[in-house]
């Protein structure tokens, strides 16, 4: 049996396909009863036309009295031309929100100043997340419905029309009860999200119901049927004064802070609670804002209001937190892949849990439906192909380095004074290998004196064709004085290149500098140890600092001064703050055995990787007197007399010793090995640069700005003709790349002539997402303006009245990327003010944008000219009311829904789930219905 799957929009797709076979085959029937009813009524309102009139860009199509075949052909090709156009404009919305994304996201540089008085810079936001929700991204989500609005009246010579406003008040209707519903029930069961900014909720969801609510009394009460200047300008200022209370909500200013506080200590440091009002809870409250709190109206304010102390400070280091914990994870569940691979899965898997903008969903939506894929995989593939090839071109670069690098192979040399000559090495690196190089070499005097310590020596080093390595020698002359550690220097100079040398000896050389030069290091530091001492035993230095990813720690115990002799010096772990047994290190304890003429030894403690971003932890180890293990007889016994060493064998008779005895001891106290300046290393153990490098590269990675940002207009037209894989539900991680769907072949041929046309519009990285911004803006104006004419067109071919087509058709054709937007905003962000918190704030902003600045241009004209601009009330008046009604019922079942039985405005148990969606979808069902019923006259409007 053949299963088919259809997708959303498929399924959508024939939704929209009953419904006009329904209204089409019914719309004869309908005029028939209407025309009965009304035949008092000589305007012909109450009935739908077939006459067409002419469009702000499409002509009529001629005849006007086409035969019922035609009628069917001609509703075909506006309803098909219509979708066609809603896919471009999802399109180029798609952009538009792009650009709003990178608008929002810029950010500045402050500078904090402590209570102690230091200052430190941080960076925040310039724009604050309400105020972008409610201005750009309300504007970018709805920028149809406002600019047909606009457009239909100024391309109606500025007369009223039933398109733009009935879209906007239909499209209100299905965000407010169809959006939600959905995202309601597609929570998963058991599972509840909610509102984080409840009061700013309270004053969008206020302002959109006092929006239409301010639409009916300018049409019904203040002046009905005419539209005056001083209303429509003050309904377009009702926009920038919702903004500010939505702002002064979110910022809790004014009245907020002349409530009564309390404090307490937060559960993360640093953080205070500060409570508001002083109320036990009961199972009769509400909970906001994460508090419970009763639910009279007096105390909807009363909560808890959170004071974070450096927020922004606490965000990143939240952030880095979270991201190392990621990391770790990973390394552990991926022990084979390369860190570049893990960065890639950790950047996809941060994205993926990161809470985002309306924008975003919006944007993501639309490409899943047109088949441009995940953004979230294809920005990490992208990373991780640009990753790769960063480093072959850095490793490519390194290798093919035109020019000859010569240095010694380290910078310092150590010897006895007894090893007769010490070799020192040079390196050439990189160049043309096949020239022959010559360097020139000298000793200089450090500490250590030629002739005496040192014989003085210079000359030139010749490379031949294909040689990388040369070794000078530096002879050392020995002597019995006992005398402290010496040093001398040998400089490299004066480098020359050749293709080939003369048999005398003369250099016929091109001195081309960009050919060869002096690495570093040019000049080698030799120490030459005495051996005439048993040592002085140290740390290099009295403090070091290590990486926690270290593994293996090794510690050099350095024997100066003298390397004479087996001499043995016991060591030792010292716990700091950094706790041994395994926590933050092993314990170690144990001997260093020097061998007569060694002069080095190391100690090896094994360092945890606890994989923290910041870490700071500090343990201590310790040496202790060395002793000689090996010497003569009388030597053990003159200082064993001093208290020196333990000796095996031991001296009954006590005779006075001889003069020569005595220097023999002295010269025996003076060869004793003995511990130097630094005996005690304390060891700081810090995080890993390599690790917390790769935290900071990912918390610039995962900014969503760059994964929805372009670049470059190549990047642009790649992108534009690329088929993507879409959504893939079972896959958590960003795994290998999943092939394309049929649907995603589809809908990418469907849609490849937008994608290609909008890949004109300049990237977002231009004047910071602007000039996408206002190229976008035009784009959509335009299509938009199409819209309009289709949708007026084919209602007037199958008898629909525009204000049926904008609230049945145009308004759900431009919810559709708003629809999957809630979804996927629902199913995967931790809250629900991406999916419906944003409803009620773009609901107002349609009314006080959409209709406000199109009733204000209006207004104007005709009060320039002497005439009022006439609205008729029925219809748009009494839409209004029953969408305020019904939006009453939606915020108050959603208010309901936090109380703790249920737990959220979204999801919570099935039962609950079901029954909240069947009622949203039963009041938009009813507000069809009867604004239907309104505009064909079977009840009575306004």
């Amino acid at each position: 049996m053949l299963q088919v799957n259809l997708s959303p929009t498929f399924s959508l797709g024939f939704h929209l396909l009953a419904i006009v076979a329904l209204l089409f085959s019914h719309v004869d029937h309908i005029s028939a009863e209407t025309e009965m009813e009304g035949e008092g009524n000589a305007t012909g309102e109450c009935t739908g036309s077939y006459y067409c009139k002419r469009g702000v860009i499409l002509p009529i199509w001629e005849p006007q009295d086409p035969s019922f075949g035609d009628k069917i052909a001609r509703a075909t090709v506006y309803f098909v031309a219509m979708v066609y156009m809603f896919l471009g404009v999802s399109i180029i919305a798609d952009r538009f929100m792009s650009s709003i994304e990178v608008i929002t996201s810029q950010e500045k540089e402050i500078t904090i100043k402590k209570p102690n008085g230091e200052t430190t810079k941080t960076t925040v936001r310039i724009w604050n997340e309400t105020v972008s929700n409610l201005t750009l991204m309300a504007l970018g989500s709805s920028a149809p419905e406002i600019l047909l609005s606009v457009i239909e009246v100024c391309g109606h010579n500025f007369t009223a029309g039933d398109l733009g406003p009935s879209t906007i008040v239909g499209s209100a209707a299905f965000n407010m009860f169809i959006i939600i519903a959905l995202c309601v029930y597609v929570v998963p069961d058991g599972e509840t999200r909610k509102i984080k900014h409840l009061r700013v909720f309270f004053v969008t969801a206020a302002w959109s119901i006092f929006a239409y609510t301010w639409l009916y009394i300018i049409l019904s009460v203040i002046s009905p049927g005419v539209v005056e200047v001083w209303e429509g300008l003050l309904t377009f200022f009702f926009f920038p004064i919702c903004v500010v209370f939505a702002w002064v909500a979110d910022r809790r200013l004014l009245f907020y802070k002349y409530v009564y506080k309390r404090y307490r200590a937060g559960k993360q440091r640093g953080m205070i609670i500060e409570h508001e009002g002083d109320r036990p809870s009961s199972k009769t409250e509400i909970e906001m804002d994460g508090k419970v709190v009763n639910s009279h109206v007096d105390n909807f304010l009363d909560g808890a209001l959170v004071l974070e102390v450096d927020e922004r400070d606490q965000d990143d280091e939240e952030a880095r937190r979270e991201m190392a914990r990621i990391l770790k994870e990973l390394k552990q569940k991926h022990p084979e892949k390369e860190i570049e691979q893990l960065i890639e899965l950790a950047n996809y898997q941060v994205l993926s849990q990161q809470q985002k903008s309306r924008a975003f969903y919006r944007i993501q939506a639309t490409r899943l439906m047109t088949g441009a894929g995940n953004i979230l995989k294809r920005h990490a593939a992208d990373q991780a192909r640009k990753a790769v090839s960063m480093h072959e071109v850095n490793t490519e670069m390194a290798e093919n380095d035109p020019v000859s690098k010569i240095f010694f192979e380290q910078g310092t040399y150590q010897c006895l004074e007894n090893c007769g000559t010490v070799a020192l090495t040079i390196i050439r690196r990189g160049g043309d290998l096949t020239n022959t190089v010559f360097v020139d070499f000298r000793t200089e005097d450090g500490t250590a004196n030629a002739g005496s310590d040192y014989e003085f020596t210079e000359g030139t080093v010749v490379f031949k064709p294909g040689e990388t390595q040369k070794e000078i020698r530096v002879g050392i002359i020995d002597d019995d004085i006992f005398e402290e550690d010496e040093n001398f220097l040998v400089h490299l100079s004066n480098v020359k290149v050749s293709s080939e040398a003369s048999e005398d000896g003369i250099l016929e050389a091109n001195h081309v500098s960009s050919l060869a030069c002096l690495g570093s290091p040019s000049t080698a530091t030799v120490t030459i140890f005495d051996d005439d001492h048993a040592g002085i035993f140290t740390f290099e230095e009295p403090v070091t600092h290590v990486s926690e990813s270290i593994g293996i720690m090794e510690v050099k115990v350095l024997r100066t001064s003298g390397a004479r002799g087996n001499v043995i010096v016991p060591y030792k772990t010292i716990e700091g703050t950094a706790r041994g047994g395994g926590e933050d290190f092993e314990d170690t304890c144990g001997e260093l055995e020097f061998q007569n003429d060694e002069i080095v030894k190391t100690i090896s403690v094994k360092v945890i990787d606890d994989e923290e971003y910041e870490k700071n932890k500090t343990f201590f180890l310790e040496i202790g007197e060395p002793r000689l293990v090996e010497m003569s007889e009388k030597k053990a016994l003159l200082l064993n007399e001093l208290g020196g060493f333990t000796i095996t064998e031991e001296c009954d008779d006590k005779q006075p010793l001889t003069s020569k005895e005595e220097e023999e001891r002295r010269i025996a106290e003076m060869g004793r090995p003995i511990l130097g300046e630094h005996t005690k290393l304390e060891v700081i153990i810090e995080e890993s640069y390599e690790f917390k490098s790769t935290v900071d590269k990912l918390i610039k990675k995962t900014n969503l700005a760059l994964v929805v940002g372009t670049n470059s207009w190549r990047e642009q037209f790649i992108e534009a003709i690329t088929v993507s894989a879409g959504e893939d539900d079972d896959d958590d991680e960003c795994g290998e790349e999943k092939l394309p769907s049929c649907f995603d072949y589809v809908m990418h041929f469907l849609t490849v002539f937008w994608k290609v046309l909008f890949a004109f519009v300049p990237p977002t990285e231009y004047w910071n997402g602007w000039a996408c911004f206002i190229v976008s803006i035009l784009m959509i104006g335009i299509l938009t303006a199409f819209i309009g004419d289709l949708a007026s067109h084919f209602g007037c071919t199958i008898g629909l009245k525009d204000s049926v087509t904008a609230v049945v058709f145009v308004a759900l054709g431009t919810s559709v990327p708003d629809t999957f937007a809630s979804k996927v905003a629902a199913t995967q962000d931790q809250y629900a003010d991406a999916s419906i918190g944003n409803v009620t704030g773009s609901n107002a902003v349609n009314v006080f944008l959409g209709i406000g600045v199109a009733w204000s241009i209006a207004a104007i004209y005709h009060a320039a000219n002497g005439e009022q601009f006439k609205v008729s009330p029925g219809t748009l008046a009494f839409s209004v009311t029953l969408f305020t009604i019904f939006a009453f019922i939606n915020v108050g079942v959603l208010l309901y829904r936090r109380r703790p039985e249920i737990g959220g405005e979204l999801g919570g148990p099935r039962t609950a789930k079901l029954l909240t969606s069947c009622l949203f979808v039963l009041l938009w069902l009813l507000y069809i219905f009867f604004s239907s019923l309104e505009a064909y006259c079977h009840i009575k409007g306004f």
